[in-house]
């Protein structure tokens, strides 16, 4: 029984599959499956599967108290506005701006409070910045097995 919902249309049940293709990049995986679409292809039947997957950390940069402070300020800014927004709901006139101003103020003091002693309190533990992401090594293009035959004549030789 198929969720017929788009947000989640995997089956209830384990269905049996097929590898379909193999590919190195995640984009020619993709283009198999756009590939299948166009053609009219029951898309539904079909999974890009990352094989080999590994953590890749990318350093952005040095991390300073400077700058853990500035970036505490703004996202303390942007939280104060919040609530100076929330609050100025139920005010009027100059109040509304006060509230407004205030509320920026106040965040952005804070938030840089915050993240100054929230680096201070690493030790140099960790000076950087980073963002960190999944990689596959390879992908594979599965299709359930009672489409396998008409997926493999819908895209045809390699």
């Amino acid at each position: 029984m198929f969720n017929q919902s788009m947000n989640n249309p995997q089956p209830s049940a384990p269905v049996a599959t097929h590898i379909l293709r193999e590919t190195t990049s995640y984009a020619e995986a993709q283009a198999i499956v756009d590939k299948l679409s166009d053609k009219g292809f029951p898309v539904e039947n079909v999974r890009i599967v990352g094989t080999g997957l590994r953590s890749v950390e990318q350093v952005m940069g040095r991390m300073t108290k400077g700058k853990a402070a500035a970036a505490g300020a703004a996202s303390g800014a942007w939280f104060g506005l919040f609530i100076g927004l929330l609050f100025g709901l139920f005010a009027s006139g100059v109040n509304w701006w006060g509230l407004i101003l205030g509320g920026l103020i106040f965040g952005a003091v804070w938030g840089a409070v915050f993240g100054y002693m929230a680096h201070w309190s690493t030790r140099g533990k960790r000076d950087f910045a980073s963002v960190k992401t999944f990689e596959a090594a390879n992908y594979e293009v599965h299709v359930s097995a009672p489409h396998f035959e008409e997926a493999s004549r819908v895209l045809g030789p390699i």
